[in-house]
């Protein structure tokens, strides 16, 4: 069995260009991993193998890999920053144990970094900082140092301090040993020097250095006193305290250096051993039930105990379908069967691998703390348990946003047409927050996502991956129609033309439902003036009539029908007679009833940063929204409100320029409101210009 003690499961995150991915490719190259680092800027990292992402230069899909450093298993997830991506950086985070937070010396705590610190708070990851970047001009590691502190309302310990600024950061003192690590020009990681503290710096090393102790013996009350009484403890007392605080989220060791230069990266290294915790020491995940509600049971991190892993991503590559698990308990070999408690079905493992980017080690097993990927499975999604048949048990499901935006696409021609619903099918197994609909009154395909980014990425892998060309179509909003007053009338329909002819007369009220009922129909019918067999008839002819309302054609809400009297031949009576009665009563009768237009409501959680909060109100006031809620946090304030969503198009793009990109917001749908008087006059008149176009 293998040593959990000497296991750490990290990730990567931080945001958009702070230097992730080219700290994750320095990484490999110092364990070994890889013999050759690719740049970001080249298109060539080992993470980033994606068309897209060498394209673009920003990390997409989160990718995992496996190292070794001084005796420890290292499984590394590199994370996406951009916010449109923030469900991988979400389920990450969920599978890992700890993490590395990467900050620009320049550019700081941006809005990306807070979001993924507040999913990291909410996940309880225990995380070491790495300020990167400070050969760059105005790269600064005091002032970030500061803004975790300020921003991101956390506790930084100082661990180490840089040597020099910009073009002349050499390298950097290390607190606890008094000692400086210095790097020569060649760019290679082990051509470093340790030194003594350069002259002018130690002064500034003496001061640091004891709030670096006064803050970790404050975790042992022994060590506290007998450094209080003078007695300086040894430095593997102070490592231990480090360790304790790390864990229960009390500070956060903060490392700087220059991955791109090769600059200050074993330190980290060396820190994630030190100080990140193994699986045995992060609470374990509590079991649910099927309504999702904790059990009281949890999945030690114990390869004894029964087989349990959560699958935190599906990949689809030139291999098949690779399902990325998290094994928290109990262990597995090749061959064996697993339950997945979602579906109810039992599948067998054919094969495992260990992924280092693109490549993989085939595997004969695997146990609790490891996380892997199992090549070949069906049926299985993001958020489901794998578990031992014979000990079933669901692990926490995962929860995913819901999408805030949507785009209709439409295939080129018919190879494409069937093309696209495969792809479809695999891109929505690969992204939770991604969906798809089809609009039965347009036929057409709806794709939804978190933001404009994401959806320009999936209309970019349909071609590229799938090969299928789309036409992309404007955002609609998906309006309803209503009535508002109660109308008595009557409507025959009669018809000869030479043998039986068609006669059938009701009379009818139509009455405003309660909102949400739908349609309802009532038959107060007596003395067989409507015989009983024609009623269905009356129903089905208002029924199929409700899908197109009479103002603008958007399906029709909330009314009700009562059948109160009519006559009847008895030859040319007939259902289909009283079919086409209802469906002319439907259109002479609901244009009287106050027919009136429904907008999608929607509920708006927006965060936003103190300085913005005016602003953020104002503009929502200007989109007809109205503010029910505001919550002060410790890096922002949230205000919630309903907001009618055809104001809420662009809405990301116009929060983003308010607030600096520090904005985030989510939305779901609420209920339907009536439409004022100015935006329901617009609507109907394009809709009539719609209808009279086809």
């Amino acid at each position: 069995m293998a040593d959990l003690s000497k296991y750490r499961n990290i990730g990567i995150f931080a945001h958009v260009d702070a230097g992730k991915t080219t700290t994750t490719e320095r990484i490999l190259k110092l364990t070994g991993t890889i013999h050759k680092t690719g740049e970001v800027h080249d298109g060539e990292a080992t993470t980033d193998f994606m068309e897209q992402e060498a394209e673009r230069g920003i990390t997409i899909q989160s990718a995992a890999i496996s190292c070794e450093w001084n005796n420890h298993r290292m499984n590394i997830i590199d994370t996406p920053g951009h916010v449109d991506f923030t469900i991988e950086v979400y389920r990450s985070l969920k599978v890992l144990d700890g993490g590395v937070g990467v900050f620009c010396a320049s550019g700081g705590v941006e809005p990306q970094s807070e979001t993924n610190w507040r999913y990291a708070n909410e996940s309880g990851v225990a995380r070491v900082i790495f300020v990167n970047k400070l050969d760059r001009m105005g790269g600064d590691f005091y002032r970030v140092v500061d803004q975790v502190t300020n921003v991101l309302a956390a506790t930084p310990l100082v661990m180490v301090l840089p040597i020099g600024i910009e073009d002349d950061f050499t390298g950097v003192v290390d607190l606890l040993s008094r000692k400086a690590w210095v790097w020569d020009d060649s760019g290679q990681p082990e051509n470093y020097k340790i030194e003594d503290i350069p002259a002018d710096m130690v002064d500034k090393v003496e001061e640091y250095r004891e709030q670096l102790i006064e803050t970790a013996v404050e975790q042992d009350d022994d060590l506290m006193e007998a450094y209080l009484e003078g007695e300086e403890p040894s430095i593997e007392d102070i490592k231990r305290c480090i360790r304790k605080g790390t864990i229960a989220l009390d500070f956060f060791p903060t490392y700087c250096g220059s991955a791109f230069k090769n600059k200050g990266i074993q330190l980290v290294l060396d820190a994630v051993v030190d100080y990140l915790p193994d699986p045995t020491e992060v609470d374990p995940q509590p079991l649910t039930n099927e309504a999702g509600e904790e059990t009281g049971e949890v999945a030690t991190v114990d390869a004894s105990e029964p087989f349990r892993a959560l699958a935190f991503k599906i990949m689809d590559d030139r291999f098949g379908a690779l399902t990325f698990v998290r094994v928290y308990s109990g262990s597995l070999k090749k061959g064996d069967s697993v339950l997945n408690t979602f579906t109810g079905k039992t599948e067998r493992i054919g094969r495992i691998v260990e992924m280092e980017a693109e490549d993989r080690k085939e595997l004969e097993g695997c146990e609790a703390g490891d996380i892997v990927a199992f090549i070949g499975m069906k049926n299985v999604q993001t958020g489901h348990t794998l578990c031992d048949p014979k000990h079933p048990g669901t692990l926490e499901p995962m929860v995913f946003p819901d999408p805030v935006i949507s785009i209709a696409v439409s295939p080129k021609d018919k190879a494409a047409s069937e093309k696209l619903g495969i792809a479809i099918g695999k891109m929505v197994k690969e992204d939770p927050s991604f969906r798809v609909e089809t609009d039965e009154e347009s036929g057409e395909t709806i794709l939804k996502g978190m933001g404009e980014l994401h959806l320009d990425i999936k209309v970019d892998i349909l071609k590229r991956t799938h090969g299928v060309e789309v036409e992309v179509g404007k955002p609609q909003v998906a309006y309803r129609e209503t009535i508002t007053q109660t109308v008595e009338d009557s409507y025959t329909h009669k018809k000869q033309s030479g043998g039986s002819g068609q006669f059938a007369k009701i009379e009818y009220t139509i009455s405003p439902g309660e909102p949400g009922t739908g349609y309802e129909f009532e038959s107060t019918v007596t003395g067989g003036n409507v015989p009983r067999e024609f009623w269905p008839a009356v129903e089905k002819g208002f029924k199929t009539s409700m899908d197109k309302g009479v103002l603008a054609g958007y399906p029709c809400l909330d009314f009700k029908v009562t059948l109160t009297d009519g006559a009847f031949h008895a030859v040319d009576s007939s259902a289909i007679a009283y079919e086409i009665a209802a469906k002319g009563a439907y259109r002479q009768t609901m244009p009287k009833a106050g027919p009136q237009l429904m907008e999608p409501v929607m509920k708006v959680d927006v965060f936003t940063p103190d300085d913005n909060v005016g602003d953020v109100i104002g503009d929502l006031n200007r989109r007809r929204g109205m503010i029910k809620d505001q919550e002060a946090g410790p890096t922002g304030v949230r205000i919630k409100a309903e907001c009618p969503l055809s104001e809420m198009f662009g809405y990301i793009g116009d929060l983003r320029t308010m607030t600096s990109g520090r904005g985030q917001f989510s939305m779901e749908f609420l209920h339907y409101m009536p439409c004022p008087k100015n935006v329901a006059e617009v609507v109907i008149k394009e809709a009539k210009e719609r209808n009279e176009s086809n």
